[in-house]
């Protein structure tokens, strides 16, 4: 096979375990209430340890409009699992912080990923996934550059 067509087949693979996966971790996520997206959000303002995040902050680190921001954070704020607070040094600042509910989502999502994951990965023995863990790492980039993704 020639290595244009392994290249595709490789690809084509990749995005229907992508798509699988999405599949699997929107239902962990369906009984939370959360949707993908709403978890990315939360996930990244855990992120901010020192303080919370500017609404521009969440945007830029998203990669997203901050229009996008501003509707995932109300759907959130409504749920209590975020809510905004006035900047200390200039009150024209709003910032995102996590409630304690918050925080309980948080594990809860980090169990649904991880219930998601094992869902697709169960197939594999321990060296198997072993190996599959070293081969993302390869093709993902350092740990570092996926920070955000946790």
């Amino acid at each position: 096979m020639p290595a244009s067509d392994a290249s595709g087949q490789l690809a084509e693979q990749l995005l229907r375990l992508t798509r699988r996966l999405h599949r699997a971790h929107k239902r962990y996520l369906e009984p939370l209430g959360i949707t993908p997206a709403q978890a990315r959000l939360l996930r990244t303002v855990a992120l901010y340890d020192a303080e919370p995040p500017r609404m521009a902050d969440l945007a830029a680190r998203l990669e997203v409009v901050p229009r996008a921001v501003t509707t995932l954070v109300d759907a959130l704020e409504a749920n209590g699992v975020v809510r905004r607070v006035p900047d200390p040094s200039n009150r024209r600042v709003i910032r995102i912080e996590l409630t304690d509910a918050g925080r309980a989502t948080l594990r809860a999502l980090r169990q649904a990923r991880r219930s998601a994951a094992e869902d697709i990965l169960e197939p594999l023995n321990a060296r198997e996934r072993e190996l599959l863990g070293s081969l993302l790492n390869t093709l993902a980039g350092s740990p570092r550059d996926c920070a955000d993704d946790r």
